[in-house]
């Protein structure tokens, strides 16, 4: 994770004009292809002895001396973002949300074949905090140091940078880690309750030791492990992290000690008090009412229901305030995405898209609505307001571009990540050094040489505009907390609108066996649109959406190309007249218009999107030359 920050502007004027006046375009996704994409990067961001069933096959190993000089085995784990540090705190939220996505979607991830993988990705997470954790009052926080591995771009498989590692015990406490990984562990022993229970009892142990940790010996881990304050600090301080440590200890294993933690701290720790309009790797507050929100509707509250109540109330204002609908509401893009902050502002949709699914089927479940300030919201609507944000994700919006890179046609290509963005090891086996990788790899004005499959990046500003290059980490660089309540959502979405019981425990389906052989990372299949003609190029366009500005009606066109003519197309040149406004997806060059930079040829049977906007009928496409292969 980057800390500088900078301002980008790169919208021209015209072309902002016209799209803060865009709404977003519905389009169909592919949702499981998206699930899969988004578990896959995950393997990416992998530490340590790289596994036999590795399918990102750039990567190898990496951090293999990890907490040696401290007499403990820290190898493994995950790299948070585009650097190569282990951050603590953020990668127990990872892991808790993944758990979560697992734990209340888990048959929609195995209909998509995808259980056994998304386990796997726990595990490879929940191994490390145990190694993390050797002693009751001992945890293991943070392996590197972000200001030496900022200073130096080189792939985790070369690191010459400081690995260090840092840690909390009773006389430098950090109740917010504590906690968190307390958490993590409950959520994934849930996981495996069925598959493992040897494991699933050993989570639990750490979950319990770990609470017992962060409520005795209270304190900001961040004044005990100085090096994160520069990265990732406990602004919100560690209340909300000891109820969020308790309501998933009690979910894990009803243990009514850990409920009536819930209901007579949530006065003094802020659960009943904290009207939330964000969710994240530091704020939890959400997420707690969230679930106390679910164990009141479930009858539990017993005693403790008009506590309850209150924290349920703070959910609901939560679900009103992203909806639009509250006294205090999220700010949004002109193109209708969630925006908190320019840096990395994906990490706040796609938690709060998790949020509002999960508390859609809670009342669904109920036979309930949530009543706002600005009018009731039903179950559909918190879901369908989730959706939009994916969608936008997904391409739903006015550059149509995916921020999920590897997904769709147009996505993020200089992502800021230094193993994606260096040359594989495999390939190449030289050594990159920690400055000459800033000259030789970071500084190429080119696409990375290694795809980072499913990896959600920052996003774009709070009016829609994004710059791919590598050097602006406040929109391109990914995080594994990024994607981690995203697939809980993508799960959902694939199942269809069919019912959702959530108030009934969700038993999970024997996860399909994970492949002993690498195999290939899933590749991108676009559906090819329906051909006007038999031609060997076909070009169908449809209107997706229209609106109304300063007495002018304009529309948003799709154009989609498609390659029947069995063979590889290169060198594609379309003429197109009665243009009259901006155009994405293509290069012009002349008085033609050819294939996008991050498309060289087209595939036989293959598509490729393209969008314009203006104020009259569609424009006149045709196929000017083209080369066959």
């Amino acid at each position: 994770m980057e800390k500088l920050r900078r301002c980008i502007s790169i919208t021209p004027l015209f072309m902002h004009a016209l799209l803060v006046w865009l709404p977003l375009a519905f389009a169909g996704h592919d949702y499981g292809q998206a699930l899969s994409k988004g578990i896959l990067f995950f393997e990416a961001q992998r530490s340590g002895y790289l596994p036999r069933n590795q399918r990102v096959q750039w990567r190898a190993n990496s951090g293999l001396q990890d907490g040696k000089a401290s007499g403990v085995d820290l190898v493994g784990g995950y790299y948070d973002a585009g650097d190569n540090v282990k951050f603590g705190l953020p990668m127990a939220f990872t892991i808790t949300m993944m758990s979560w996505s697992i734990v209340e979607y888990g048959k929609q991830i195995a209909a998509n074949g995808e259980l056994g993988h998304a386990m796997a990705a726990v595990k490879w997470g929940t191994d490390y905090l145990i190694k993390a954790h050797p002693e009751p009052y001992v945890l293991y926080g943070e392996v590197g140091d972000g200001n030496s591995d900022h200073y130096c771009w080189q792939r985790p498989e070369d690191m010459t940078t400081d690995r260090r590692a840092y840690k909390i015990d009773a006389k430098n406490p950090g109740s917010d880690l504590a906690g968190e990984t307390a958490a993590a562990m409950a959520a994934a022993s849930i996981v495996f309750r069925r598959y493992n229970p040897s494991y699933s009892n050993e989570l639990i142990n750490h979950a319990k030791q770990l609470f017992d940790f962060a409520d005795k010996y209270r304190g900001k881990y961040d004044s005990s492990i100085t090096v994160a304050q520069k990265y990732y600090r406990s602004f919100s301080g560690y209340a909300d992290e000891l109820l969020w440590a308790a309501a998933w200890i009690y979910r894990a294993t009803n243990d009514v000690y850990y409920l009536n933690y819930l209901g007579n701290n949530g006065d003094s720790l802020g659960g009943t008090g904290w009207a939330m309009t964000e969710f994240g790797w530091d704020v939890k507050y959400a997420g707690v009412q969230v679930l106390v929100s679910k164990f009141l509707m479930q009858g539990k509250g017993g005693r403790h229901s008009s506590v309850f109540q209150r924290y349920q109330q703070k959910a609901e204002y939560f679900m009103c305030s992203c909806l639009g609908k509250g006294t205090r509401n999220v700010q949004r893009s002109p193109g209708g995405l969630l925006f908190r902050q320019r840096w990395n502002n994906m990490q706040f949709v796609t938690g709060a898209s998790f949020l509002l699914t999960v508390y859609s089927d809670y009342l669904s479940s109920a036979q309930r609505s949530v009543k706002c300030a600005a009018g009731t919201a039903s179950p559909s609507e918190l879901l369908g307001f989730a959706k939009s944000q994916v969608d936008y994700i997904l391409g739903d919006n006015p550059r149509a571009t995916s921020y999920m890179v590897g997904y769709g046609s147009n996505y993020p290509k200089q992502v800021h990540h230094r193993a994606s963005s260096i040359v594989s090891i495999k390939v190449d086996p030289r050594f990159v050094s920690c400055r000459g990788g800033y000259n030789t790899w970071f500084s190429r004005k080119a696409s990375d040489p290694n795809l980072l499959t499913g990896a959600i990046v920052g996003g774009p500003d709070a009016y829609d505009n994004f710059a791919d290059q590598r050097d602006n980490y406040e929109q391109t660089e990914p995080a594994t907390y990024n994607n981690a309540p995203l697939l809980g959502v993508l799960a959902r979405l694939s199942g269809g609108s069919g019912g959702f019981n959530q108030l009934l425990p969700v038993a999970l389906p024997p996860p399909k066996s994970v492949t002993k052989q690498p195999t290939p990372a899933p590749q991108h299949k676009p559906t090819p649109a329906p051909a006007i003609s038999s031609a060997p190029i076909a070009i169908e366009q449809k209107t997706t959406t229209s609106w109304n500005a300063k007495g002018k009606t304009y529309y948003r066109y799709s154009t989609m190309v498609t390659n029947n003519s069995g063979k590889t197309v290169k060198d594609l040149k379309l003429s197109i007249s009665k243009l009259y406004g901006p155009l994405w997806g293509l290069n012009k060059s002349g008085e033609t218009y050819g294939f996008p930079s991050w498309i060289t040829s087209l595939a036989a049977g293959k598509s490729l999107e393209f969008v314009y906007i203006h104020s009259a009928s569609a424009a006149d496409i045709s196929v000017s030359s083209y080369t066959s292969a």
